[in-house]
Order: C-alpha cells, then structure tokens, then sequence
C-alpha cells in the first residue's frame, strides 16, 4: 500500500506563493500519474492537476492554468505543485493522489490518497 504524505502548506497573502510537495513511502510512484485535488469547507473535492508518469504530460483545471505548476522528480520520488499567484479562493484542503492506470481529472481513478494540507490565502 502507497502512503502519500503531502507538505508545504500554510498561510500565506494574496498574490503569495507555495510550493507543495508530496512524498510517497513504502512505494515509488515513478510510474504511476499523480495529481492534485482541492476541498474548500462546504465544497466538494475539485480537481486542480494531473502529471503522467515520465513528467511530459500535464493538464490543469481552468481555476488554476497558468498560476499553477505540477511537477515530478521520480529520482527523488516526489510530486510537487507550484502556486502562484494564490488567490483567497484557492483556500482549502490539498490532497496529492496517485493513478496505477490512468491520466484523470476524475477523482475516482486515483488508488491512492494523502491526508492533505492545509493553504490558506488572506486577502
């Protein structure tokens, strides 16, 4: 079983960067595609960003293209994404999720699931 344990989160103001970053133990998850997903109080869990397993293919929700960067370093086995210009509405839960088959914006194609970290952008 793949534990994932995301970090990086925090406060931070508006127009602020974070970099979070995802960590797998008692697996590596170089072949697998991972993503990102959000859950803000009261919403359901939303897509954010997906990275396929050789890092060359990417695809991002509309909310966060072109602020957002995920990104893999499978020789260090870690998934990171890259926030900037964070917005208050960017507030929530952020999972990092691993896919044995697939390259998904859907949520119930990911096997594995972190616990999440919380980012919180002041206005």
């Amino acid at each position: 079983q793949v534990q994932l344990v995301e970090s990086g989160g925090g406060l931070v103001q508006a127009g602020g960067s974070l970099r979070l970053s995802c960590v797998p133990s008692g697996r590596t998850v170089s072949t697998y595609a991972m993503g990102w997903f959000r859950q803000a109080p009261g919403k359901e869990r939303e897509f954010v960003a997906v990275i396929n397993w050789s890092g060359d293919n990417t695809y991002y929700s509309d909310s966060v293209k072109g602020r957002f960067t995920i990104t893999r370093d499978n020789a260090k086995n870690t998934v990171y994404l890259q926030m900037n210009s964070l917005k208050p509405e960017d507030s929530a839960v952020y999972y990092c999720a691993g896919s044995e088959a697939f390259f998904s914006d859907y949520a119930g194609t990911y096997d594995h699931w972190g616990q999440g970290t919380q980012v919180t952008v002041s206005s």
